[in-house]
């Protein structure tokens, strides 16, 4: 929902500002207060092992505690952080070179081996990652998969020396050193290990990373997550002590706090208080552009939803518009496309017929396929959308005359677990912020037939090979023709019905400035400031 992945709260507007870099509060406003805590709200995090977490709140609180092989510039460029250098001469065969000095937080050195021992445990299937399929391109993933495994490391990971691995992929893959700025990349210090291969109980509790704060206590569940400054980090030092990260269930108790100054960044306004933000607020409401799409997703495994006509008919009867308008009060952009504006080689209103709000059609196509007569909009209630659901509710009901109701999972990781045990939660609504920017990671991870969120049992031989043809394409045009032919195929199929494009709608307190929200739904922590 780095999109990074998975989102637990509602996207919002998009509008004109996709050309622009993420932004945010400028530098005045009192003092700076380097020994000061800021407090920021996140959602339940699903888990915090890097491998395993693959939504916006638990990647916001790793992006505290580990620093990437790389991060983006403001042309989605790849620069190096805790790399040295990545380099292939064939895109096949890359060398990644670390940077000295890094340490974990329990003083550990960081070398090769960390990241060896990471990637390994979080591709080898019995230990259950979600994102293990991020390693898919690494040679020997193939042999670490099944009930019963004929490998348990990868045999495209050699170690050089202390500061030196390579990584063989199994097919070229252009975008290679792109994708090392995703969470499931970072490293794991030994203490991680009870055992080669086997995680330390309670790691996940109080992770130990290499990043620019570490942990303070352990994560308090439902509550929060505190962080403080990590003294030895050889990166750039963030500008405040520490970091609380405040777990909400409800977004509009989060939005109280803010103006009352009891919480300092709220990531996501919430809808019902968007037309109101801008004087609650003043200055302290910003925007920014981001990468998230929020989609109504299919259970296509199930017999009422398992043809493609009836997903059309559903979309079909769909006003985008209204709901934008009524909803979002005109703040956000209307989806048709899988992939977001902000990649190359997005294009417009790929899904065609099926993205053209058609009620009378809709309802006729839905009949002749046998759709069901009741539906179920299953989503978060910790993340701010009733109030759509609903509305989308309602023109489901008037346009194909079902019986149509919303259901509220507590908390965005409760719905995630009941997706992935294939539990009957009908339509659900989905959110995605992307991992790297790369048009494939919009394709892979959602649609692939073994995609780390392919939560809707999607599956269509044609596509994975459309989008295996397209990672080990020679150039970036190449593999986006690919990637824009795996992208028809989706518009055939209709698995997830796109909505919306998002845009960062957040605000802050009086008591930080510098405030900046990116293309991942992540706070910018080593620019944000506290205030005397």
């Amino acid at each position: 929902m780095r999109v990074r992945r998975l989102a637990a709260w509602t996207a919002l507007p998009l509008a004109v500002t996709l050309g622009l870099v993420a932004c945010g509060t400028g530098g005045e406003g009192g003092k700076s207060d380097p020994n000061a805590a800021v407090r920021i709200e996140i959602a339940e995090p699903q888990h915090l092992v890097p491998t395993n977490t693959n939504e916006t709140s638990g990647s916001q609180v790793l992006a505290a505690l580990f620093s990437p092989l790389v991060d983006y510039d403001q042309s989605n460029k790849p620069y190096e952080v805790a790399a040295q250098s990545v380099t292939s001469s064939d895109n096949k065969v890359w060398t990644i070179k670390l940077k000295p000095g890094y340490t974990f937080h329990n003083g550990e050195k960081v070398t090769a081996d960390n990241y060896i021992d990471a990637w390994n445990y979080g591709a080898y299937a019995p230990n259950g990652q979600n994102s293990s399929y991020f390693f898919e391109k690494v040679a020997g993933y193939e042999d670490l998969q099944g009930e019963k495994p004929k490998a348990k490391t990868l045999s495209g990971l050699k170690k050089v020396d202390d500061l030196t691995f390579t990584v063989t992929l199994s097919q070229p893959y252009v975008d290679f050193k792109s994708m090392l700025g995703y969470t499931a990349f970072y490293p794991l210090p030994k203490a991680a290990f009870s055992a080669p291969g086997v995680l330390a109980e309670g790691y996940e509790q109080a992770p130990i990373g290499q990043g620019p704060f570490k942990m303070k206590g352990t994560w308090q569940h439902d509550a929060k997550v505190e962080v403080e400054k990590y003294d030895a980090f050889p990166g750039q030092q963030p500008k405040v002590h520490g970091v609380e990260f405040r777990i909400y269930q409800q977004m509009t108790a989060a939005y109280a706090d803010v103006l009352s100054d009891n919480l300092d960044v709220i990531k996501e306004i919430p809808t019902e208080n968007l037309s109101t933000a801008p004087t609650d607020l003043g200055d302290r409401f910003q925007q920014s552009p981001a990468s998230s799409l929020q989609v109504l997703a299919f259970p296509t495994f199930q017999k009422e939803f398992s043809k493609p006509e009836v997903r059309k008919a559903i979309s079909m009867a769909i006003d985008r518009e209204e709901i934008t308008k009524s909803i979002f009060k005109g703040s956000q952009q209307p989806a048709r496309s899988f992939v977001s504006p902000v990649v190359a080689g997005y294009r417009e209103d790929t899904i065609g017929a099926a993205g053209q709000f058609d009620p009378a059609k809709a309802k006729a196509m839905y009949e002749a396929a046998g759709g069901p007569k009741k539906i179920e909009l299953s989503y978060n209630g910790d993340g701010g959308h009733k109030d759509w659901i609903d509305a989308t509710c309602n023109q489901l009901k008037t346009n194909l005359g079902v019986e149509c109701v919303g259901t509220a999972e507590p908390k965005f990781a409760d719905l995630l677990t009941k997706l992935k045990q294939k539990q009957s939660v009908g339509l659900f609504r989905m959110g995605w912020v992307m991992d790297y920017p790369s048009m494939e990671n919009y394709l892979g991870p959602l649609y692939s037939t073994n995609g780390s969120s392919n939560y809707y049992g999607y599956s269509n031989p044609q596509f994975d090979k459309l989008l295996a043809e397209g990672a080990s394409a020679p150039t970036q045009d190449e593999a986006i023709r690919k990637y824009q032919a795996a992208e028809d195929l989706l518009a055939e199929d209709m698995p997830v019905i796109p909505l919306r494009y998002g845009q960062n709608n957040f605000g802050h307190s009086t008591k930080v400035k510098n405030v900046e929200v990116d293309l991942f739904d992540r706070v910018n922590l080593l620019k944000i400031e506290a205030v005397k």
